[in-house]
C-alpha cells in the first residue's frame, strides 16, 4: 500500500509499506520525504505517518466481503498475538475446562498449554510417534483435539498412528486409545476428531504424518484416506483397548480429508478437502453415517499460502476455517463473507474463554485471538 498525501506545493511525503507494525508484528515499513518540507508540517509528520500505518494495519487485519460479517465481526475487532516463537508449525487447539488453551507443536512432538497471564509450556512430550527409530518426516507429533462432554482431551494421533482421550486434565493421566487400525491395517495418521451429540467420535486420516506424508509412503497400509466413525467412543471405559470391529468408514473418495465439524443442529458433517483446497458438506443420516457430499466452497482459485484444514462453526452456523491468507468466515450457505487475514500460514482455530465467542488461531509459529459477537460451539 502507499499513502500519497500532499502537503504543501513544494512538500510532498510518500509512505510506502511492505510490512508493518499490527497489535506488535513485525511489519517492514520504509518513508522518505522530499526536501524543504517547513518545520510546522515537520512536527505532524509523526502523527500522519500513524494514521497511515493504522489505516493500513485495519484494512489487513480483516477483509470483509458481505455486509453480513457486520453480524459477526465487532467494530473494534482486532487480531491478538498471544504466543510466538513456537516451532514451525502449530496446530489442533482446544480450550480446556480449566481456562487454559492445549494446541500441537507438531514438529517438536508437543502438545503444549498456553495459559493466561504465564504463557506456554509443554504440557506433553512426546505426542505422537513414540518409536525407537529417527523419526524423518517432518511431523512427529498429534494434530487436532476436541473435547468430549465429559471434558476430557481427545487426540488425533497424527504420527503416532491412534485416536487416543487422556482421562484427566493431567500430562501424566491415564491414555485410552479409542482407534489404532481399520479391518486389521494400521490408521494412516488421525488429523482431526469432533463428537456427535449421541457419543460417537468422527475423525480424518489422511497421510500428513507419515513419514514422507504421500499416498506411496512404505508405511501406508490403508488404500484410502478416509473418514471414520466410532460408535458410542464416549462410552469406551477407562483404559480399554479399541473395539476394532465396530470402526465404520464413511467417506473414502476425499484425496486429502482434514478439518471435521459438524453444523449446530448435526444435520450436516463438514470435511475439509486439503488436497483439492474445497470445503465439502454431507447430510448426517439418522444412524450416523452420511449420505452423498457436495462442495460447500471451493478456495482452489485463491493464490494464497494456505489451505482448507482446522474449522469450527458458531451458535448461528457460521463456519470459520484455515484457509488461503488466513481465516475464512463462511455463511451457512457457503458464502465467504469475510477472511481474517495473518501474516503466517494459519492450520487451526477453536472456540475459548467464558463466553465463547474469542476465536483462538494457530498459525506457524504463533498462537492469536479475536473477539467475535456470536458465541461458537465446542465440539
Amino acid at each position: 500500500m502507499v499513502v500519497v498525501m500532499v502537503l504543501s506545493q513544494h512538500a510532498k511525503i510518500e509512505y510506502a509499506t511492505g510490512k508493518e507494525a499490527v497489535n506488535g508484528l513485525e511489519r517492514r515499513k520504509s518513508w522518505r520525504t522530499i526536501p524543504r518540507m517547513s518545520l510546522q508540517l515537520r512536527r505532524y509528520l509523526p502523527i500522519l505517518l500513524l494514521l497511515a500505518v493504522t489505516q493500513t494495519a485495519l484494512s489487513q487485519e480483516i477483509k470483509k466481503l458481505d455486509a453480513s460479517a457486520d453480524k459477526i465481526l465487532p467494530a473494534n475487532a482486532k487480531l491478538e498475538r498471544v504466543a510466538s516463537g513456537l516451532y514451525k508449525w502449530t496446530e489442533g487447539p482446544v480450550w480446556t475446562r480449566a481456562g487454559t488453551l492445549l494446541f500441537a507443536e507438531i514438529p517438536a512432538n508437543n502438545i503444549d498449554e498456553w495459559t493466561p497471564g504465564k504463557g506456554v509450556s509443554v504440557f506433553i512430550h512426546p505426542s505422537g510417534y513414540k518409536g525407537t527409530a529417527p523419526f524423518t518426516g517432518p511431523e512427529p507429533g498429534s494434530n487436532g483435539m476436541t473435547l468430549d462432554p465429559e471434558g476430557r482431551v481427545t487426540v488425533a494421533g497424527h504420527a503416532g498412528r491412534t485416536v487416543w482421550r487422556l482421562e484427566s486434565l493431567d500430562p501424566k493421566a491415564q491414555v485410552t486409545v479409542l482407534a489404532d487400525s481399520y479391518e486389521g491395517k494400521k490408521l494412516n495418521s488421525p488429523n482431526d476428531v469432533v463428537y456427535r451429540s449421541d457419543g460417537s467420535l468422527y475423525f480424518t486420516d489422511p497421510p500428513y504424518g507419515l513419514q514422507t506424508q504421500g499416498n506411496d509412503d512404505p508405511q501406508k497400509e490403508l488404500k484410502v484416506n478416509g473418514v471414520y466413525r466410532i460408535p458410542d467412543a464416549v462410552q469406551q471405559k477407562p483404559g480399554a483397548p479399541p473395539d476394532r470391529d465396530k470402526l465404520q468408514l464413511i467417506i473414502k473418495d476425499l484425496p486429502r480429508p482434514n478439518g471435521i465439524v459438524f453444523s449446530p443442529d448435526e444435520k450436516y458433517l463438514y470435511v475439509s478437502d486439503s488436497g483439492r483446497k474445497v470445503w465439502m458438506r454431507y447430510p448426517v443420516n439418522a444412524d450416523g453415517s452420511v449420505g452423498e457430499g457436495s462442495v460447500f466452497l471451493d478456495a482452489s482459485s485463491d493464490p494464497a499460502k494456505g489451505s482448507p484444514d482446522g474449522i469450527r462453526v458458531d451458535k448461528k452456523g457460521n463456519m470459520y476455517g484455515a484457509g488461503p491468507g488466513g481465516v475464512w468466515i463462511i455463511s451457512p450457505e457457503g458464502k465467504h463473507i469475510a477472511t481474517l487475514l495473518l501474516p503466517e500460514v494459519v492450520s487451526n482455530v477453536a472456540w475459548g474463554d467464558k463466553d465463547d465467542k474469542t476465536l483462538y488461531i494457530t498459525a506457524s509459529t504463533s498462537i492469536y485471538r479475536i473477539k467475535l459477537k456470536i458465541a461458537g460451539v465446542r465440539n
